[in-house]
């Protein structure tokens, strides 16, 4: 499916306010991927939380909604000196897989965990591309395969960047 024939089903954008140098980007960049899939602006929900914690809650909450194909959720956490930025990198990591899986929707996880601050911007739009554009490309091309799978494609077509490209059964899988 081409962009513009169907219709870009309506997405949540969970995004801390904490470190909100590197948080805003990472917005700006899911928002642009949406944009250009042929997404209006006006169909993304975005829920302002205030740290990375409380980005599982407000997914559950946007996946409750019927009208809300997925969520992107978006933060960052920086590493300090002592191991809450591991637990808080991990607990929020499972609760967003378990809520996909539980919701049958996807959920991008735009969800920085870095050593500092320079890692932080290098993949907010700096040379390490922009996590947000990718996780919202990646809730797009999950409801593809979704409404793929139950026989119908409604969703938006987004081509991978060749780095991102799925390897061919006779070149090996992923491991």
């Amino acid at each position: 499916m081409t962009k513009g024939t169907a219709r870009i089903r309506p997405i949540a954008i969970a995004v801390s306010r904490y470190n909100a140098s590197v948080t805003e980007p990472l917005l700006q960049g899911a928002i642009g991927v949406y944009t250009r899939a042929g997404g209006r602006e006006r169909d993304l929900l975005i829920l302002d939380a205030p740290g990375a914690f409380e980005l599982p809650v407000l997914a559950a909450a946007a996946l409750r909604r019927k009208n809300i194909a997925g969520v992107v959720a978006l933060g960052c956490v920086v590493k300090g000196e002592t191991r809450h930025d591991r637990v808080l990198g991990s607990t929020v990591t499972q609760a967003l897989c378990d809520l996909s899986v539980r919701a049958l929707k996807p959920v991008g996880l735009g969800v920085l965990t870095v050593e500092n601050a320079e890692q932080a911007h290098a993949r907010a739009g700096g040379d390490k591309g922009n996590k947000g554009a990718e996780a919202m490309e990646a809730v797009l091309m999950t409801l593809n395969s979704i409404e793929g799978a139950g026989g119908k494609r409604t969703g938006a077509s987004v081509t991978p960047r060749p780095d991102k490209a799925r390897r061919s059964a006779a070149g090996g899988g992923r491991a």
